[in-house]
């Protein structure tokens, strides 16, 4: 079985300028938890997740450092934080998102969109045909294809 047997075929997307609170409403009536960022040509530029959002909500944490011959050593990922940082303070999608999208072709194995969803940790991949999105495999996705093959 390929991802393009088992995938939903219609994609809730938004684009790069769509307002985060918009996204937060989608995500909600839907009862979805992400939605692809997409070009006006279907390219995959991005996702945005429950997870991203839940920053703005969170309490910013500024990263522990300690000052050792005038050097600054931080001992948690300044990275992180300013991810974070612009995530906590975004008004569109585009500051929201999620840049590193793990993608699969539709003609891949099933078996290894699962890998894939279990070896990076993620709950869903969009799914594209000649580097455009088609489709998305979510968890729910993966057993729904199991009850049908057993059932």
């Amino acid at each position: 079985m390929l991802a393009k047997d088992i995938m939903t075929r219609e994609v809730i997307t938004v684009g790069p300028e769509e307002k985060v609170e918009k996204v937060a409403q989608i995500l909600v009536e839907h009862k979805i938890s992400g939605i692809p960022v997409v070009d006006a040509d279907k390219h995959v530029l991005g996702i945005v997740t429950e997870k991203d959002l839940m920053i703005k909500a969170s309490e910013l944490k500024v990263p522990f450092y300690i000052t050792l011959f005038d050097s600054i050593i931080f001992l948690d990922n300044p990275i992180r934080f300013n991810n974070n940082v612009k995530k906590y303070t975004a008004s569109e999608v585009r500051d929201a998102m999620t840049k590193r999208v793990v993608v699969a072709d539709e003609n891949t194995p099933v078996p290894e969109v699962v890998e894939l969803m279990q070896k990076k940790r993620i709950n869903r991949i969009p799914i594209v045909r000649h580097d455009k999105l088609v489709g998305i495999i979510t968890r729910n996705d993966v057993l729904k294809s199991l009850v049908q093959e057993n059932g």
